[in-house]
């Protein structure tokens, strides 16, 4: 199967259609495969913490400060099972620790303690300094879950639904016991799943990396063949762009090479790519009338967001010369582009 990258301009301009098509048939789902970043929790683990704190609260017939201080000392990780069974963020946990208990929490100390209990499960083990910033604050969220959690859900309005109106907070510590004594129709999970979306928190918390999949993808391809490039960090300034591109070959003072990269089954998201894409292609052409150095634009895409709209496809093939890659054909990147120019020499 010839692809768009290997025609001249000329030829794929005869072959547009074509081409898009075969282009949309590599690009693939990436929904269903995600980057376990350093904070992902195997169901071993979370279990294990949710037993030490079923444990130490007596079935959570003794549901006080002490007895999930206790757990907490055990298993720091227990610090984020009492938060899913509140059902909040740990920035909303930090807003109501703040607002009803002046704790001084921020939304991203709140994250940040998230993110602690589930590397560090000994965290807060012998108790560690009472007076510490960290053990008042973890204290302050352990109160007003405590607090919430046993009062349950109030009567809302009609057209409101309060979000501890859950099976397991409906009714305060009685729902939360019968819950915990396994009591647990399947539908309900399922619709309590519904509600919250398998994976958004693990999904929300690796977004970023979700997008590196390609990046370190085209930065392994020009390390291991030894092709000088520069990374761009996020929202980096480099002058004369507007927005830097993710890859500049060799450099950003005399590039050659410009590739931009992106992962996404959002069209919206894919639409500010390709948007970005249309930028440096003009960018390029201008450069070119002036009789200034240019640089050969390259897209690496990936993700269903980019097989939405047909045009934008057909405007970046054009914008490119052809020179769009996906993970299928990543592999054919550099053979197949400038990039081959700047090989070193065998001899």
């Amino acid at each position: 199967m010839t692809h768009p990258f290997e025609l001249n301009f000329a030829t794929l301009q005869e072959r547009l259609d074509e081409m898009v098509e075969i282009t949309f048939g590599d690009l693939q789902s990436q929904f269903l495969m995600l980057p376990r970043g350093t904070n992902f929790i195997d169901y071993g683990d979370f279990q294990t913490a949710y037993e030490m704190l079923k444990k130490e609260t007596q079935a959570f017939t003794a549901f006080t400060e002490e007895s999930v201080w206790a757990a907490l000392q055990e298993d720091a990780l227990a610090l984020v099972v009492l938060r899913t069974i509140l059902g909040f963020s740990p920035p909303e946990w930090a807003d109501l620790a703040r607002s009803e208990l002046d704790s001084d929490i921020s939304q991203n100390a709140a994250r940040s303690l998230d993110s602690k209990v589930r590397k560090n499960r000994k965290m807060f083990a012998g108790g560690g300094n009472d007076k510490s910033v960290t053990i008042t604050r973890t204290r302050a969220l352990v109160s007003l879950a405590i607090k919430y959690i046993t009062r349950g859900a109030p009567a809302a309005a009609q057209d409101t639904v309060h979000r501890l109106a859950k099976v397991d907070t409906m009714s305060g510590l009685s729902s939360v016991q019968h819950v915990a004594n396994l009591h647990v129709p399947y539908a309900v999970l399922l619709y309590e799943r519904y509600l919250g979306r398998p994976f958004a928190s693990h999904r929300d918390s690796v977004s970023e990396l979700v997008g590196d999949v390609m990046e370190n993808a085209i930065e392994e391809q020009l390390t291991r063949r030894r092709i000088t490039f520069r990374k761009t960090k996020r929202a980096e300034r480099v002058e004369g762009f507007e927005q830097a591109p993710d890859f500049f070959i060799p450099t950003e003072f005399s590039p050659k090479i410009i590739i931009e990269a992106k992962i996404t089954g959002d069209d919206g998201t894919a639409r500010d790519k390709v948007a970005r894409i249309l930028r440096l292609a003009s960018m390029r052409d201008e450069r070119q009338r002036e009789g200034r150095p240019t640089f050969e634009v390259v897209a690496c895409i990936d993700g269903r967001g980019f097989g939405v709209r047909r045009q934008d496809m057909r405007d970046m093939l054009n914008a490119t010369h052809g020179k769009i890659f996906t993970l299928a054909t990543l592999d054919r990147l550099v053979e197949n582009t400038s990039l081959k120019e700047f090989l070193p020499r065998v001899r």
